[in-house]
């Protein structure tokens, strides 16, 4: 059995566990419950013939990313930096925690995701800057938790890049 260790990183209340609560067991809530320390839940993903456990590391949010627990990092196989669309300045605290996890563990795959496309006419992201992103090579994907847009692709995808490391 293939295990990857996948973290999920972002600013506070950017949807990282409602990422993974839609992506593992099909569900969104609309009330906010701050995570405190890590959560850790495991589903499997086929892709092609291999069947891979995926361990999804949900990190509590960062606004100070000096503060990331280094050690939860470790055996990471991947990353989801996850973004509020409504909210601009979590895309610079997901870059700065991409900064942190590539000194600590090294370039790692990952995805930038910008949560909330549900809301997309309230984001305050600049398109242009995510134009840019994808220029340099970053994958952005823009998901909503609470309509399952895109957050199973997201999950494949990583997987995917993974799997090629």
């Amino acid at each position: 059995m293939i295990k990857k260790k996948v973290c999920m990183l972002g600013a506070f209340a950017a949807g990282k566990t409602s990422l993974v609560q839609r992506y593992v067991n099909s569900i969104f809530s609309d009330k906010y419950h701050t995570t405190v320390g890590v959560k850790i839940e495991k589903t499997q993903v086929k892709i092609g013939d291999a069947l891979i456990d995926l361990i999804l590391w949900d990190l509590h949010g960062e606004d100070d990313f000096q503060h990331v627990r280094l050690s939860y990092l470790k055996g990471s196989s991947g990353c989801i930096y996850v973004v509020d669309g409504t909210r601009g300045a979590t895309l610079i605290t997901a870059l700065n925690l991409k900064e942190v996890v590539e000194k600590t563990m090294g370039k790692l795959p990952f995805i930038l995701v910008i949560n909330k496309s549900d809301l997309k006419d309230q984001w305050e992201i600049d398109p242009l800057i995510l134009d840019e992103l994808h220029d340099q090579g970053t994958i952005v994907i823009e998901a909503s938790a609470k309509t399952g847009t895109k957050v199973e692709q997201t999950f494949q995808l990583l997987t995917k890049k993974m799997m090629e490391e």
